[in-house]
């Protein structure tokens, strides 16, 4: 059961599930169900954790913005890893490490800006809010919030994380019997969905306590990251790894505050500060925040989201990223952490294995009136795989 003190705390970004009965059916069936990862997965994350921490390792976090159960599928779920692992092999092929870390098999939810929109119409309908709330199709009954959702995203998981064992343990076969030296791919997702992911807590017998068996890492979004309501309030309960995504509004208060409640107990490096500032910003408020921090700021992870601070719009509105951008932010990131003797410890990445037009190379394409022609994702722009290696080259060659 959820505690009452946490039910009491404000939860931000949550559905608002039209029929009580169904979520608390949802909720006991999702307790009833066996975890989706095991707490000796996650502990093996934070042990290679520690390695980015003491810079001798980074991360490559990549994958779906709003994953869809129809892009869920055990070659899909393949593919989206396949790339993770070729992006990591980038890294690697300049002697550093990498952990491999996606962001699939269950980032089935979104925080939104605006509760509705307005279509063409004139009409007004609730926001898509990920296909663990509701559907993509611009209608008022796709858009209902149904809580069954949260049971088909625990399926769809549970099927992603087959999908990644069996590609490991092909990758194992065709490997000469050297399978246990091959890197795995953990998962990872927004844990923005507080009935999915306390219905998903299990006990911990390796550290005692409570983790998130959801996934081996969640993170808490730049919109859910309030010192008093209850997504922090989760993080701190639980014994995984944790992110938190810090954005140019963030104080040096407010950071210290989240460092010292979520650090503790959890090692080097169990939590990740995922800086999310957009190119223009980042100079002007990191570096205050890494003083701030003073000795602790050696603790943590830091890894570059130069997606999320950089979005923009084309000439027709449309939502759009410039790679060159991405690049700008993530240049200013590792000039920062240098500068004070921190690592610059990875990234976290929209991506697409499929060859989409989701982004733009360059600044230009913004002025132009062509509407790309394969942007397929489900909410925000994500780089294809040449742009992805492009941006991942990139960071190596800072390091």
């Amino acid at each position: 059961m959820i505690p009452q003190a946490v039910l009491e705390i404000t939860a931000a970004h949550q559905p608002d599930w039209p029929v009580p009965a169904e979520l608390a059916a949802v909720r006991r069936e999702l307790r009833a169900r066996p975890p989706l990862v095991d707490a000796h997965s996650c502990h093996a994350l934070a042990g290679e954790l520690e390695f980015v921490a003491r810079g001798e390792a980074v991360v490559i976090q990549a994958g779906d913005c709003a994953e869809l159960f129809a892009d869920s599928a055990r070659h899909r779920v393949q593919a989206k890893a396949s790339q993770v692992h070729q992006l990591c092999e980038i890294v690697e092929s300049a002697g550093i490490p990498a952990v491999r870390i996606g962001r699939f098999a269950g980032q089935f939810a979104k925080p939104r800006s605006c509760a509705t929109e307005i279509l063409a119409d004139g009409s007004e309908i609730p926001v898509y809010r990920g296909d663990a709330v509701n559907g993509l199709a611009p209608t008022a009954a796709a858009r209902r919030p149904d809580p069954a959702r949260l049971l088909t995203a625990y399926d769809f998981t549970a099927r992603g994380l087959d999908a990644l064992f069996m590609r490991q343990l092909l990758l194992s076969e065709g490997s000469s019997g050297i399978g246990s030296m091959l890197a795995p791919t953990y998962i990872s997702h927004e844990a923005l969905l507080l009935d999915f992911e306390h219905g998903l807590l299990r006990p911990d017998p390796a550290r005692g306590g409570a983790y998130a068996s959801s996934a081996h890492l969640v993170w808490i979004g730049e919109r859910t990251r309030q010192l008093d309501h209850a997504h922090l309030a989760f993080a701190e309960r639980i014994t995984n790894p944790v992110g938190v995504k810090i954005g140019p509004g963030a104080t040096p208060e407010e950071l210290i505050a989240i460092v010292d409640r979520l650090a503790a107990g959890r090692g080097r490096g169990g939590l990740i500060l995922i800086i999310r500032m957009g190119a223009q910003k980042i100079a002007d408020r990191l570096p205050t925040l890494v003083a701030a921090l003073g000795s602790r700021a050696g603790q943590v992870s830091w890894l570059c989201d130069p997606m999320h601070g950089n979005t923009r719009k084309t000439s027709t509105g449309r939502k759009t990223r410039v790679v060159t951008e991405i690049q700008a932010e993530i240049e200013q990131f590792c000039r920062i952490l240098r500068e004070r003797r921190l690592h610059p410890g990875g990234l976290h990445l929209e991506t697409s294995p499929d060859p989409v037009t989701e982004c733009l190379d360059t600044m230009a394409g913004l002025t132009g009136s062509r509407e790309p022609d394969r942007y397929e994702s489900a909410c925000d722009p994500r780089l294809n795989p040449v742009q992805a290696e492009q941006v991942v080259r990139h960071f190596t060659r800072l390091l």
